[in-house]
């Protein structure tokens, strides 16, 4: 039988989408992924960006971190000296927000680091105390003679009929509470016109 040929993973060329519509949505979807991803590489980096997308209708899209303005006017005047004022105080304000953030990140990224590592462990000494206590009662079994292996099963019959007796109480108070229940809600069902119908002197029937 002749296999059937897939195309599989090929290069995509680079040349812009025929159809508007599809050119238009997948803009969109590209735009955010852009932004996306440049939001992450300013946590991550502690950098400062900014990204202007023109649309096909010329509409302006920006991201800025921590503004698009103050990023665009340290580009453009990266060789004047830094004014002082109100401009200044905020990019300080800004810059100590990022940095407040980023440390923000990487402390709850080491947090849940160790936490992970914590439940890690954990989960590796319960499998080995179970693991333990199997290997301790199959060596027991294995060095017991025969006297200790009748008190082992003596003991484990008594553990069997233990627990079956506590599974019958707590199956028995479960019925019992069912039954209060249902007849709480009897009594409940009762008013004052069935009341009316019984005869007063009822005793002397």
């Amino acid at each position: 039988m002749e296999r059937k040929q897939t195309q599989g993973r090929k290069k995509i060329e680079m040349k812009m989408i025929a159809n508007e519509n599809a050119r238009r949505i997948t803009f969109s979807k590209r735009r955010n992924g852009i932004f996306n991803k440049a939001s992450e590489l300013c946590t991550l980096f502690g950098v400062d960006m900014a990204i202007v997308l023109f649309s096909i209708g010329g509409k302006a899209f920006s991201f800025g971190k921590p503004n698009v303005d103050s990023v665009v006017d340290r580009f453009l005047n990266q060789n004047a000296q830094p004014s002082e004022g109100v401009s200044s105080h905020a990019t300080q304000h800004d810059d100590a927000t990022v940095h407040q953030l980023n440390q923000q990140f990487h402390e709850l990224r080491k947090r849940l680091k160790a936490e992970k590592k914590k439940e890690k462990i954990v989960q590796n000494m319960s499998n080995n105390n179970y693991g333990l206590l199997s290997c301790r009662f199959d060596a027991y079994v294995n060095q017991a003679d025969l006297q200790q292996l009748e008190q082992l099963k003596k003991s484990v019959v008594e553990l069997k009929k233990n627990v079956a007796q506590r599974v019958d109480e707590l199956n028995s108070e479960g019925s019992s509470k069912h039954a209060q229940e249902e007849e709480q809600v009897e009594n409940t069902e009762i008013n004052d016109n069935d009341l009316s119908t019984i005869p007063h002197d009822w005793l002397r029937l």
